[in-house]
């Protein structure tokens, strides 16, 4: 059983395939039919009077008014916002499309680099449960080099329409757009004076990837060649490369998530943010991990997992969903009570928002309250029913989570979700599992000389 291969079909590309074409046409239908509000800006006045309000924005950071006062003090908030977001007056369909394939990029780059911390952290540790099923987020990893394609050649594309510190005349102090907090900034994304092309950011973006890449590399040899020529040499040095990812790994991961994410709202910033989009990333790649298992055994592949391992991975589920959870809270809590208007708008133009609110309530529903409750006996983490179930609405819940991190910063309230966000979802996810599945195909699908294959045998709990 330890030579079993994952035989990806013919049938099964073709479900693939299918699942590629229905978001290419809902994405299609998106752009034929938008349902964005192109003239919802009109609401607030002309852009003249949005850039007026945004430069008084700007100048009242060091106010020591740290209160909002009801209706009034959020239409302001919106309207301040909605400059920040790069002129979300017109805005139209094509700017949603760009605003989503960041959204993809981020969400489905995440899965990739868990894949590989997930692989990496069972070496470090020295865990021996999981040696049955380390090959299936080792084939994850395998999305990371595309993943970095598509990340820095989408950021070419998008970059004005995403993030507004791109535009240079934001630095110029001569400039009627001039903005000192995000001038101040500048060093951040930049080696020289702010305006230019942001060198310092896109060199972060490529070293991450490279070292990445690199890693991911190193830990798939070592695990192939372990297969080959067997004996505990290779587990030892996967051990000790498992822990170098892991230390750049903590860097990285949160670096990224204040560049990819975070730098979206450039007025806002939350000390909490790296370990919020880590959550978030690491949730959905265990639901990834857990909904392959189970759909694996159901297809008749890795007997040798027992309902002992199922109940292992429906634990981690369980766990970090509340562990997001608590994440999001602590930072919505602490900003909350806080009151400071510059920490509190993040989270103003989100729970106020005609268009983003019950996006802020169904975030908490379907990756807090629904797996809390549907993984909460133990029977139900040992049921595929339930596994399969929880599993898909944490990785769906969770981009709903990527969504409202970055559409109300990008879009302001001309934001929507429909076609064109489930389409490109669907493209996205559908690449995704076809490169993870030809992978996972490629080599067996249990390390053969693993040395803790007799420890997963006998796990019990």
């Amino acid at each position: 059983m330890a030579n079993e291969k994952f035989d990806f079909s013919a049938g099964l590309k073709k479900k693939v395939f299918i699942a590629f074409a229905i978001g290419a046409v809902m994405l299609l239908v998106g752009g034929l039919f938008p349902q964005t509000n192109e003239h919802h800006g009109d609401d607030h006045g002309s852009d003249h009077a949005t850039e007026e309000h945004h430069d008084a924005g700007s100048d009242s950071h060091g106010d020591d008014t740290h209160s909002f006062n009801g209706a009034e003090d959020f239409e302001a908030v919106t309207v301040a916002d909605s400059a920040e977001a790069g002129e979300e007056h017109g805005a139209g369909w094509f700017k949603r499309f760009k605003v989503d394939l960041w959204i993809n990029n981020v969400y489905f780059t995440g899965l990739a680099l868990i894949g590989i911390f997930f692989f990496a952290l069972q070496y470090a540790a020295q865990a021996g449960w999981s040696a049955y099923i380390v090959r299936i987020p080792l084939a994850m990893g395998q999305w990371i080099v595309p993943a970095g394609i598509l990340m820095l050649l989408t950021w070419f594309f998008v970059n004005h329409d995403v993030f507004h510190w791109t535009h240079s005349n934001l630095y110029d102090p001569t400039d009627s757009h001039y903005d000192e907090l995000i001038a101040g900034k500048s060093g951040f994304f930049f080696f020289g004076e702010g305006g230019g092309f942001p060198t310092f950011f896109i060199a972060r973006m490529v070293i991450f990837f490279v070292l990445w890449a690199w890693l991911f590399t190193k830990l798939k040899n070592l695990s192939l060649a372990e297969d080959e020529l067997g004996g505990d040499g290779y587990w030892f040095k996967m051990r000790k490369w498992s822990a170098i990812f892991l230390v750049i790994f903590a860097v990285s991961s949160s670096v990224s998530a204040w560049d990819w994410v975070m730098s979206v709202d450039t007025h806002w910033f939350s000390t909490m943010f790296g370990w919020y989009v880590f959550a978030s990333w690491w949730v959905t790649g265990l639901a990834f991990i857990t909904l392959v298992t189970v759909l694996l055994k159901e297809a008749g592949y890795l007997p040798q997992v027992t309902s002992n391992h199922l109940h292992d991975l429906g634990k981690f589920v369980f766990a970090f969903s509340i562990f997001w959870t608590y994440v999001w809270f602590s930072q919505f809590l602490l900003i909350y009570y806080a009151n400071i208007p510059e920490e509190s708008v993040y989270f103003v133009e989100r729970f106020l928002s005609d268009k983003y609110s019950p996006f802020f309530f169904i975030n908490i529903i379907l990756n807090f309250i629904f797996p809390f409750l549907v993984l909460m006996t133990r029977d139900a983490k040992r049921l595929n029913v339930f596994l399969k179930m929880v599993c898909i609405v944490v990785m769906f819940g969770h981009f709903i989570d990527f969504y409202l991190m970055m559409t109300p910063g990008t879009m302001g309230q001309n934001g929507f979700f429909g076609f064109t966000e489930i389409g490109m979802f669907l493209m996205f996810g559908s690449a995704f599992v076809f490169v993870v599945l030809r992978a996972l195909s490629s080599y067996a699908l249990v390390p053969k000389n693993h040395p803790m294959l007799g420890e997963a045998k006998h796990h019990h709990i």
